[in-house]
């Protein structure tokens, strides 16, 4: 496995971008931190990457105390290499492996928003429970390959074809591949228990209109943890990146970490 750093167009205050290279030869873009354990590693959204707000913020605040931390872009996505539409949970849930094993030492706390608060509870699943010091999902939506389509969209993706729709998030319109979904739909997780046992924190906007809060509520019931909080935030979109939610992510990450 190789790593080079490269420099970066503008200055975040962050190190400089480097690659892991895949056994398929893909490079994978990450920053990576050294400091105190528990580490923090953040898993993006769908089509989002590691120069996203609440990624920048956590990067910034680990800095500030001592902390590791580590980011990633999924292949297809950021400075990482690939195609967008060939990407696929599994695929992104061996890069986020491969970089942990290489990168991090003792225990991690998880940070998924969005699709990565699916990944997240993929990855946990397949890491040892003493190397988890605790989950931290923001506007967590495994299963959306399921509940985030209807019949026509999901007939479309299963004949093989791409969909797209209007999105608030720079990415219109939002393409969904098939290869994508049908990836998705092998791995849901909502219809059985999670054995996930470590402690696990929630953080989901009463004002969301991509991801319903019930599927937070949803998670609470199915985690094997006996130690899962879930936080609803009064006017809080599917983002969550106002100030004010920030400063209760860093709150929160700080306290299970």
């Amino acid at each position: 496995m190789i790593a080079r750093a490269v420099s970066h167009g503008h200055d975040t205050g962050m190190t400089d971008i480097q690659f892991h290279t895949m056994p398929d030869n893909r490079r994978i873009a990450f920053r990576h931190l050294p400091g105190s354990d528990p580490g923090i590693v953040f898993l993006p959204g769908y089509m989002s990457d590691m120069e996203g707000g609440k990624a920048t913020a956590l990067f910034d605040w680990c800095k500030a105390t001592g902390r590791a931390c580590l980011l990633l872009d999924y292949s297809g996505c950021g400075a990482s290499d690939g195609d967008f539409a060939e990407g696929t949970l599994t695929a992104w849930h061996e890069e986020v492996l491969a970089l942990i094993h290489a990168y991090t030492t003792g225990r991690i706390v998880l940070v998924g928003s969005s699709m990565g608060g699916w990944l997240m509870l993929l990855v946990a699943q397949a890491l040892r429970a003493d190397k988890l010091a605790g989950l931290v999902g923001i506007a967590s939506a495994p299963d959306f390959s399921e509940w985030g389509y209807d019949e026509a969209q999901k007939s479309s993706l299963l004949s093989g074809e791409t969909i797209f729709e209007e999105s608030d998030y720079g990415y219109d319109p939002m393409p969904t591949h098939a290869k994508f979904w049908h990836d998705a739909q092998a791995q849901k997780l909502l219809e059985e228990t999670i054995a996930i046992t470590c402690p696990v924190r929630l953080l989901h906007g009463q004002d969301d209109t991509d991801v319903p809060p019930q599927i937070s509520l949803r998670l609470t019931e199915v985690l094997a943890s006996d130690d899962v909080h879930i936080t609803l935030i009064k006017g809080g979109d599917h983002r969550l990146s106002r100030d004010s939610d920030i400063t209760l992510l860093k709150r929160i990450v700080g306290s299970i970490a």
